[in-house]
C-alpha cells in the first residue's frame, strides 16, 4: 500500500445516534397504527410497513413473532413490541436511548383506536 492510498477513518461525532432496524406491522387505516406512523416521523426513522390486513403473509409473520393477535406490533433491532400505541413505542425508543428527546409534536394522534373501536359518546382527541 502506498502512503497515497491512505484514507483516513471519518470521525463519528459524539452525539450521532445510528437509527435502529424497525419493522411495523400495522393496519392501513387505523388510529392506533397511525400514532406509531407519527412517531416514526416525529423522530425521522425509517422503517418497514407491513401490511397485516391485505397481506395475510405479514399478519401470519406478526403473530408468529409476537405470540398474539393485536396489532400494531413493533420490532425495534429484534425485539418485538407487542399490541402497542405511539406513546408506548416513543417510552421505549426513549427508555434504550435509541432516540434524543425531542419538543416536536407528532402530527397525529398517538394513543387513539380506530374510529370503528371508540365508544360512540366518545370524541375524537386531537392534539394541536
Amino acid at each position: 500500500m502506498l502512503e497515497t492510498d491512505f484514507v483516513p477513518k471519518q470521525r463519528i461525532p459524539e452525539n450521532f445516534m445510528q437509527k435502529p432496524k424497525i419493522i411495523a406491522y400495522l393496519k392501513p387505516s387505523c388510529g392506533w397504527s397511525q400514532g406509531v406512523r407519527a412517531i416514526m416521523r416525529k423522530y425521522d426513522l425509517p422503517f418497514e410497513d407491513r401490511d397485516i390486513i391485505n397481506n395475510p403473509l405479514q399478519r401470519q409473520e406478526m403473530i408468529e413473532k409476537s405470540g398474539q393477535m393485536l396489532s400494531p406490533c413493533v420490532e425495534v433491532n429484534g425485539h418485538m413490541l407487542p399490541d402497542i400505541s405511539g406513546d408506548e413505542v416513543e417510552a421505549y425508543l426513549l427508555a434504550k436511548a435509541l432516540v434524543n428527546p425531542s419538543s416536536v409534536q407528532p402530527d397525529a394522534p398517538t394513543n387513539q383506536p380506530c374510529a370503528h373501536e371508540m365508544p360512540v359518546s366518545a370524541p375524537l382527541q386531537f392534539r394541536r
